[in-house]
Formats: C-alpha cells, sequence, structure tokens
C-alpha cells in the first residue's frame, strides 16, 4: 500500500510489546527517518521487531530547535515516523509543534490508531465513558489550585495522569475539591506484569494507596459532578 503522508504518528506500546500494529511495523520499517523521544527505549522495541531504521533524537528539551529543520527534510521528500516512549505521540508527549508546523506548509501528516493509556484506565474505571474530559498532568504549582476549582464544577468523567510519588498528595487535593465520598478510578502499570486498577471513593483510594509505596505509570479517573 502506497501511504500519501511524509510524517507518521505511530502510536507505541504502553507496556505489552504485543500491542502494536501491523501497519505500525510496516511504517517503521519503511520511513527513512524514526523520530524517538529516548532513542535508548525505543531502541528495544525496534529491536524486538528486528527494525533497524535509522533513529533521530526528539524531545521536549530540543523540539524547538529542531524543527525547522525536520520540515525542510520532509519537504525535499524524506518520510519520517514520530513515536514517544509509549503511547500517542502528543498525548502530554512531544509532537504538537511537529505536527502543527507540518500543517501549515502543506506536508501531509497522518496518525496511526494504537495505544493510548487513557481509553483502557477509562472504560475500566466503571465510570462513565460516553462523555469525558482528559486533564492530562495537573500544573505542580502555578495554576493548580485555580484548575482544581474548575473541575469541581466539571459534570463528565475526568482523567488526568499522575506520577506514582505525587498520587497520593494529588487524591488528597481532589478529596479537598472534590467531596470524599467522590468515585474514582487509579490505574497503574497498564498492560504490564503487575497492572492493577481500584475502584472507590477518594477516601478509600487515600486510604488504599497509604499503606504500601506505589510505583508504575498512573492514570486517575474521576466521576464528574452529579
Amino acid at each position: 500500500m502506497q501511504e500519501r503522508a511524509s510524517l507518521f504518528l505511530v502510536p507505541t506500546p504502553i507496556g505489552n510489546l504485543e500491542d502494536i500494529t501491523l501497519r505500525a511495523l510496516r511504517i517503521l520499517q519503511s520511513v527513512d527517518t524514526i523520530l524517538a523521544e529516548d532513542t535508548r527505549t525505543s531502541g528495544k522495541l525496534l529491536k524486538h521487531y528486528r527494525i533497524d531504521t535509522k533513529q533521530q533524537s526528539y524531545h521536549a528539551f530540543n523540539e524547538h530547535q529542531t524543527l525547522q529543520g525536520l520540515v525542510r527534510r520532509l519537504q525535499a521528500g524524506e518520510k519520517m515516523a514520530l513515536i514517544t516512549d509509549a503511547g500517542t505521540p502528543a498525548i502530554s508527549d512531544p509532537g504538537f509543534l511537529l505536527v502543527r508546523a507540518c500543517i501549515a506548509e502543506n506536508i501531509v501528516v497522518e496518525c496511526l490508531p494504537g495505544p493510548t493509556a487513557i481509553i483502557p484506565a477509562l472504560v475500566q474505571s466503571g465510570l462513565p465513558a460516553d462523555r469525558f474530559v482528559f486533564e492530562g498532568f495537573l500544573p505542580h504549582k502555578k495554576g493548580r489550585q485555580t484548575r482544581l476549582q474548575l473541575l469541581a464544577e466539571e459534570k463528565r468523567s475526568m482523567v488526568f495522569y499522575e506520577s506514582p510519588h505525587r498520587l497520593l498528595k494529588s487524591l488528597q487535593q481532589f478529596m479537598e475539591y472534590f467531596g470524599s465520598s467522590r468515585k474514582a478510578s487509579v490505574s497503574r502499570e497498564l498492560t504490564k506484569l503487575h497492572e492493577e486498577t481500584v475502584q472507590g471513593t477518594l477516601l478509600e483510594l487515600i486510604e488504599h494507596f497509604s499503606k504500601s509505596k506505589v510505583k508504575g505509570e498512573i492514570v486517575i479517573v474521576i466521576e464528574g459532578k452529579n
């Protein structure tokens, strides 16, 4: 199949290496360059599937500096795939700036469907999934309180990313602004060996995760205001 795009956004597994599509593998094999958030991390995936396409580092700390150079190469006919350490590019990861620049220059961009932690965490939370809002990582300091005040009135299910060392603090803040009886779900290590999803009220989740050290990537889902 002849692909018309010049830049492909290719989702990669969030844990289990089997969670990649046949088309994603074909694209990664056929492009000229793979733009990778961390070439060491992506190298494990590529080695697993015996893909030897040239990699180039593209991450939050160099995306501004490399942007115009990448656009010029794409305009010259080079085909590239953008991947991140896990999941879909541009979702709380680099990608947005490059996509926007390509669109401005009429470079065809295509995003393949594939893994993301948002959807499995939401679906298995047991909370309404027909309408939801994705908040990603909340601001650590500036703007955090204002954001929580606004979200206290949100009626849709809310999805957040969080780091393990900040989980308890965030749950406590959610309880402060949303109430102790608000239903929620915490998923960690999705698709990995120690995958866990715990549902309950915010108070129950705080009690649960206070008992032991938390590890792994975390997705929090909270019901909207009734």
